[in-house]
């Protein structure tokens, strides 16, 4: 396996950061992560360049963004930065939100999100697979459809309850012809990695 890299984070240098964030609290936050991140932690990706946390809880997220300035993290374009570390960018998504995408359930629901780990203060998950390919669908970069097809080829996907979980999101967009578009993308290159089962490729190549 090469080396992630001087400007890549691993999943346990990400972990071992989140543990001295928890040494320092003084209250409870619930944190999901998403995008790249949760690639990371759940071991699908190697690492990642941006951290992507979303903060379901209003208060949690206000305090949290308070501490987190005051043990140096600095703003930066697109989020937060601390000045030992300033090539990671952690980006805070408060509520529902992820990246351009407003998820139909809070990730802290059950099923909604993979426990990765829990501290004195702090309770870290992943958002579920499902909801990890329709926010990275919804946004549609390059690497977003390599990321989707990663997920998909672990094998913990049902391609049926990813296409009913998408269709019905993809109806709450501005523009859900276009994000319809891109899992019919997706589809297609799963379907040449044969991901997916002939009979589901004509499915959704039909709507």
């Amino acid at each position: 396996m090469t080396s992630p890299g001087p400007y890549r984070l691993t999943g346990d240098k990400l972990l071992q950061t989140i543990e001295n964030w928890d040494r320092l609290m003084n209250f409870r936050v619930q944190l999901i992560a998403c995008g790249g991140t949760a690639l990371t932690l759940l071991k699908i990706k190697e690492s990642t360049k941006d951290i992507d946390l979303i903060v379901p809880v209003t208060d949690e997220y206000k305090k949290l963004m308070k501490f987190v300035k005051s043990i140096g993290y600095q703003e930066k374009v697109g989020g937060l930065a601390h000045p030992d570390d300033p090539h990671f960018l952690y980006q805070f998504w408060h509520g529902n939100r992820v990246f351009t995408t407003d998820l139909l359930y809070s990730p802290l629901e059950f099923g909604k999100h993979i426990l990765i780990k829990e501290w004195r203060h702090i309770y870290l998950g992943a958002l579920n697979l499902v909801d990890l390919i329709i926010t990275k669908m919804f946004r549609g970069a390059g690497v977003d459809m390599d990321d989707c097809i990663a997920v998909f080829a672990t094998g913990q996907v049902d391609a049926h309850e990813l296409f009913e979980r998408y269709s019905e999101a993809a109806s709450y967009d501005l523009n859900p012809d276009k994000m319809m578009r891109n899992f019919v993308a997706l589809v297609d290159q799963l379907d040449l990695k044969d991901l997916v089962a002939p009979a589901f490729v004509k499915k959704v190549r039909s709507i």
